[in-house]
């Protein structure tokens, strides 16, 4: 064991001042009676002021967050009948800069030295953003639980209603709600300039990837789309219609057929992200009288609504082409 320090060395000014610079510590001293503050260099660098003797508490003032100033003006009065030790978190004003200040100290006059009390000031910027952040992602995350759920629970009362069977049921619900995942999986930010949370080509490769293996040769689902990001909202919305026709293929289109095959392309827009559907190889197409039924319901009410856009269907001869009109913005969110 070494041998203990002399108490003269362990507590010298010069190594007490290194603690405090080495901590980000800024001192103060406030006298009651004049209201006059003193800091030491650290603490006018970090109120952004040029260093003086002295600054009244009211000067000080004038650098604290508007919507702060009074509620630290009552604090620090208060300070003198407070029992214990007190912190108290304010934003200051350096420029265009907002700093996040902790104010910290001994109240009921502890310490308490010619009328003068003092205390410390530590930069919390960096937590303050952090705990911004850590509220943000958390009501993010909320948010979207409460929409799945939301949407979960609308799949499930309408599914039941337009299934023949429990098993048909199951397995339409299942397919849908996987979907909705599979596009969750993607939704994840893009670095700076690509726009939203995820890339359009991935989104749609991801959810057809699929029907692409149950055909007899591998390839015959193709995504070439422009580079550009989707949101979140934009992401659940765009896998419920891609889920519904590519369902609809599967049951009566090209990708019910083995030599069936799907293109999937942009066409250049500035307004907006038109989308090209074009099925080949599958059995003669009909036109339906009418478009009708849950899935038909869903995809016109996505892509109306969540999506800004429109739907057109052209029942060719040589397969089904579907042209899916995007709102630029929408996709975005």
């Amino acid at each position: 064991m070494p041998s203990e320090l002399p108490q003269a060395h362990i507590w010298a000014p010069e190594h007490l001042q290194l603690a405090v610079m080495a901590a980000g510590v800024a001192l103060w001293a406030w006298n009651v009676d004049n209201d006059q503050f003193t800091m030491d260099e650290r603490g006018f660098a970090l109120w952004g002021l040029p260093w003086r003797e002295k600054v009244t508490f009211e000067e000080l003032s004038a650098n604290i967050h508007p919507a702060d100033r009074d509620r630290v003006r009552a604090a620090f009065a208060a300070t003198r009948a407070v029992l214990g030790s007190y912190e108290t978190d304010f934003r200051i004003v350096v420029g265009e800069e907002i700093r996040w200040i902790a104010a910290r100290g001994q109240g009921e006059d502890v310490g308490i030295v010619g009328r003068t009390m003092f205390g410390i000031f530590l930069d919390v910027t960096a937590r303050k953003h952090a705990e911004e952040g850590n509220e943000l992602l958390a009501g993010e995350m909320s948010h979207r639980v409460k929409n799945l759920l939301s949407i979960a629970s609308g799949l499930t009362a309408i599914t039941s209603r337009s299934s023949e069977s429990t098993e048909e049921m199951a397995r339409e619900l299942t397919q849908r709600l996987s979907a909705l995942g599979r596009a969750h999986d993607l939704v994840r930010p893009l670095p700076n300039g690509q726009g939203g949370d995820a890339l359009l080509g991935d989104l749609l490769s991801v959810l057809l990837a699929p029907y692409d293996d149950l055909g007899a040769f591998s390839g015959r689902v193709r995504v070439a789309v422009e580079r550009m990001g989707v949101g979140a909202s934009a992401a659940t919305s765009l896998a419920m219609v891609i889920h519904e026709l590519a369902t609809n293929s599967m049951k009566y289109g090209a990708l019910s057929v083995p030599t069936g095959t799907l293109d999937v392309a942009s066409v250049a827009d500035p307004a907006q992200v038109v989308l090209s559907w074009v099925e080949r190889g599958g059995p003669p197409v009909q036109a339906p009288d009418k478009l009708t039924g849950f899935g038909s319901d869903l995809v016109r009410r996505s892509v109306r609504g969540q999506l800004g856009g429109q739907i057109e269907h052209d029942w060719s001869v040589d397969g089904l082409i579907v042209t899916l009109r995007m709102s630029r913005a929408r996709i975005a969110i």
